[in-house]
């Protein structure tokens, strides 16, 4: 069992990027799936699905390489923990890599973006930052 779900989708990611695996397998859940919705509308990842497996279902998320056949997803870091909670003010919110990495974060309103949330004027906890 994991403790930390969000830190072991973010190592899975990584490892399989380092090793330059095309996809990755995770179990499913309705965080895991929204966090990996957003870096595929960021970009990071290709594509993704989830398969309906008893008694869990799984996350499989496709990888995405440059031309060169480097991996787009460089480098994550887990902000919020549970033994450290994270949370930001919607005038908190930072900038990740200066505008070239995306700060995820769960608000009131469901997961996004740290500039979505920024510009809907919500805060909220600080997941994970992605370049």
């Amino acid at each position: 069992m994991v403790n930390d779900p969000i830190a072991d989708m973010l190592a899975r990611l990584r490892n399989a990027a380092e090793i330059k695996h095309p996809q990755v397998l995770m179990p499913a859940s309705k965080l895991r799936v929204a966090v990996a919705k957003i870096l595929k509308d960021e970009g990071y990842v290709e594509k993704l699905e989830v398969t309906k497996d008893k008694p869990q279902p799984q996350l499989r998320v496709w990888l995405r390489y440059d031309t060169k056949k480097q991996p787009v997803l460089s480098g994550v870091r887990r902000v919020s923990k549970p033994g450290r909670r994270v949370y930001a003010g919607k005038l908190d919110i930072p900038w990740v890599r200066h505008g070239l990495g995306v700060a995820i974060i769960s608000t009131t309103r469901g997961v996004m973006t740290g500039t979505r949330a920024k510009r809907m004027g919500l805060g909220g906890e600080i997941l994970c930052y992605v370049w």
